[in-house]
């Protein structure tokens, strides 16, 4: 993103959470796009007066660090009737994150330097939030011949992964990672064995057979955890596990990091908000990949996020045209939107009392900053002034026809939820302000 902003602006009355340095009633100075300073009185500390400043009252509301959201789908180039990634790029800012990262399985896929200039250039043109491409694991995504990885990471990619199409061959896996280890490049996997899944469309288990529909066993996503965490232990790399969603694989999750395994945790928020139940009525808007799983592998990523086993919430945001989720369920794509709902949802945790409101925070900030090496999910002084303002008890039906995002494929349409985003600032620009 390009350095703009609006003069000098001071945010004031608002409870400021910048996760392990500051949670409670805080001014923030903006200036020149960067965090100046947090904390009380900034006008008299800094000798500013009244005049020199726009003030921003944010009494009763919540001021965050931008959210970083370490999984989505923009679909540009190549699907842009789905998703743009200006379209993208304001969906994500109503949402509340100004900073994203983009997923290669675009056509052509991202597994080259030009690809990747591209993503950039067009998110300068669109303005609205920072994204940091992640560039493909082997050529095409077609799990062979290894990407160039070195030229992916000087064009400005922040990690690899071949997404929704895992690397099954765990030579050329241990080979990614012992490439992106010279780079210090995170290696992301869809951890899904293919041969155990094929034909599957939801999960394996009683709602599968009731309705008749071949089922995903958690079989299919442990195995692969168990073996890329297998490799990590090996190389030593820094391995992240995308859209965790079974009880076995928090269970591994916990036991590496308890071995001092480098591995990070996604966990997305239809994940921890809806079971397989949601799939009655062959409803495609309940389809994504991995599937919606039992009540138990819910609990097990509650509990996961919890203990920290699950570092970082992620939305997987994959947008797809309405007339491709009106297919059969069997046919249709897997993926839902989730940008513009990931903080209410996220924030049902905190009603619920799996998370603190501070650990809540952490999870969509400075833990996906950390997990990546972005220079992001914080208001220290001299950070970017990415930061949003939250409402967090008002209440809102969730209505796709409102969304900005190109592309409507929710489950949760007509869900009462509570938490919104009033205003988002990137580099202390206002890209969003709530109707």
């Amino acid at each position: 993103m390009t350095k703009s902003h609006n003069g000098t602006i001071l945010i004031k009355g608002g409870r400021v959470i910048d996760p392990g340095r500051l949670n409670g009633p805080a001014e923030v100075l903006i200036e020149n796009g960067t965090v100046a300073a947090v904390g009380q009185n900034l006008l008299a500390a800094t000798g500013r007066t009244k005049g020199s400043v726009t003030v921003v009252d944010a009494t009763g509301k919540l001021v965050l660090p931008g959210f970083v959201d370490l999984h989505v789908h923009f679909r540009e180039p190549g699907f842009e009737y789905k998703e743009t990634i200006a379209t993208g790029g304001a969906s994500a800012v109503a949402g509340g994150f100004t900073s994203v990262c983009c997923m290669p399985n675009t056509n052509p896929v991202n597994d080259s330097q030009s690809v990747t200039e591209f993503m950039l250039e067009k998110a300068r043109a669109a303005g609205n939030c920072s994204i940091f491409p992640v560039g493909a694991i082997t050529k095409g995504s077609e799990g062979k011949e290894l990407a160039e990885i070195g030229d992916l990471r000087r064009a400005g990619c922040v990690a690899i992964s071949d997404d929704g199409r895992p690397v099954m061959n765990s030579m050329v896996m241990r080979r990614a990672m012992e490439y992106a280890l010279a780079f210090d490049m995170p290696v992301i996997d869809h951890c899904e064995d293919l041969h155990l899944s094929e034909g599957g469309c939801m999960n394996e288990g009683l709602v599968s057979t009731e309705l008749g529909l071949a089922g995903i066993p958690a079989a299919a996503e442990d195995v692969m955890v168990a073996r890329n965490i297998a490799l990590a232990e090996l190389t030593g790399a820094r391995l992240h596990l995308a859209h965790v969603s079974t009880a076995g694989s928090v269970r591994m999750v916990r036991e590496a990091k308890g071995r001092g395994i480098r591995v990070t945790a996604e966990a997305c928020p239809h994940h921890f908000s809806l079971t397989e139940e949601a799939v009655r009525g062959f409803n495609t808007l309940a389809k994504m990949n991995p599937p919606l799983r039992a009540w138990q592998d819910v609990q097990a990523i509650k509990e996961g996020l919890t203990d920290g086993t699950i570092d970082v919430i992620a939305t997987d945001h994959a947008p797809h045209a309405v007339q491709d989720k009106q297919r059969e369920f069997s046919d249709a794509p897997f993926g839902i939107v989730g940008l513009e709902t990931a903080l209410p949802l996220t924030l049902a945790l905190v009603e619920e009392g799996v998370l603190t409101l501070e650990q809540a925070v952490a999870k969509l900030t400075s833990e996906p900053a950390k997990a990546f090496s972005l220079a992001k999910g914080s208001l220290a002084p001299g950070a970017d002034a990415d930061l949003v303002i939250v409402d967090q008890q008002q209440g809102w039906e969730v209505d796709p026809s409102r969304f900005r995002s190109k592309s409507k494929n929710t489950p949760f349409a007509g869900w009462k939820v509570k938490g919104r985003v009033l205003r988002t600032f990137v580099a202390g620009r206002t890209v969003y302000e709530s109707d």
